[in-house]
């Protein structure tokens, strides 16, 4: 880092223990200065978020580490204030760590008088004092171009790649995209592990109701790996796992970057055809979900830590695009 300029995290309470692990991950590349600043981050009687830093800040460089899942209002209110706070205390610069993006999924206009809420996310953001946004695997990746500050949108896909190599390398691998719309991201990762593609054409007639799956591409006796960005309440996941095995798949393993699992997941997940789920750990799972026997997390920790480094050091993040760059922070990965 340049002369001068510290290095601070700070973590609210949405996934403390992955604030704890980039720390331990940026504190062996850095040493003590990338430690989590003392903070309070609570709440009052009637809800009202109260934060106090008890680290001096002045003249740093921030990052405030707080994924934006449920209590999605809580968890994004909580960030805002802490930025707030930060700003008040004369930090230098504040990036704003979000490894899940909330409201990314109202990223347009569906239906007349429907908001765009992912643009008016970004307004507060700004609004509040960010300079720079950090953040895993945007839904839409337009998103971006919401803001009038810098945004670095990372992507699993990498660590994926590693982890699919490093399991079922040795089989016959297919990869899935769950709908048109994922095609681009199944692609980007088939590309990755040298594998062919396949599509789920999904027809809905209601919000949350699939009607019709249709398989575009022959998956007969192949692994198939379903790649998406966030499973919610695993619905159309699961019809797809299951459409898959009729079509003849040997196995079908999913990679989804934010495990949501909202509703009746867990349970759909424990009776599907599924062999395994893997998602990152972007959102700190429920005790249910941490013991569902098919869920597997891979940590972004290392990655994150890098990226947070590299944004410090005014150096290249990009570099974290291509898993072959990415394979030294996850040794356990880089070996079959």
């Amino acid at each position: 880092m340049g002369e001068g300029k510290g290095l601070r995290l700070i973590s609210g309470n949405a996934n403390v223990p992955l604030a704890e692990e980039i720390s331990d991950c940026a504190v062996k590349l850095v040493g003590a200065k990338a430690t989590l600043a003392k903070a309070r981050v609570e709440r009052f009687n009637d809800k009202e978020i109260f934060v106090e830093i008890y680290d001096n800040v002045r003249g740093e460089d921030v990052f405030v580490i707080q994924p934006t899942s449920n209590p999605a209002n809580d968890n994004m209110m909580e960030l805002l204030i802490m930025i707030d706070a930060l700003r008040r205390s004369s930090a230098q610069r504040i990036t704003a760590v979000m490894p899940y993006f909330g409201y990314a999924r109202q990223d347009r206009r569906t239906a007349a008088r429907t908001p765009i809420s992912a643009k008016l996310i970004a307004n507060l953001l700004t609004m509040s004092g960010a300079d720079r946004v950090l953040t895993l695997d945007l839904h839409a990746g337009q998103i971006q171009g919401f803001f009038d500050i810098p945004v670095d949108n990372l992507y699993a896909a990498p660590v994926f790649a590693l982890d699919i190599k490093h399991h079922f390398g040795e089989q016959d691998l297919m990869v899935i995209s769950p709908d048109v719309g994922g095609v681009v991201r199944a692609r980007d990762l088939a590309k990755r592990i040298d594998a062919d593609l396949a599509i789920v054409d999904k027809r809905r007639s209601l919000a949350g109701e699939v009607d019709e799956m249709i398989l575009i591409g022959n998956v007969e006796g192949r692994t198939c790996v379903i790649v998406d960005d966030i499973c919610d309440t695993a619905g159309t996941l699961c019809k797809a796992a299951e459409l898959l095995m009729e079509k003849g798949a040997a196995r079908v393993v999913a990679y989804i970057s934010h495990g949501v699992l909202s509703g009746p997941a867990l349970e759909r997940i424990e009776k599907s055809v599924l062999d395994v789920l893997v998602t990152t750990d972007s959102i700190e799972p429920t005790p249910a979900a941490a013991a569902n026997p098919k869920i597997r997390r891979v940590p972004l920790a290392p990655l994150l830590s890098q990226a947070i480094l590299s944004v410090a050091n005014d150096t290249s993040v990009s570099s974290l695009f291509q898993h072959d760059e990415v394979s030294s922070l996850y040794p356990e990965l880089a070996t079959l």
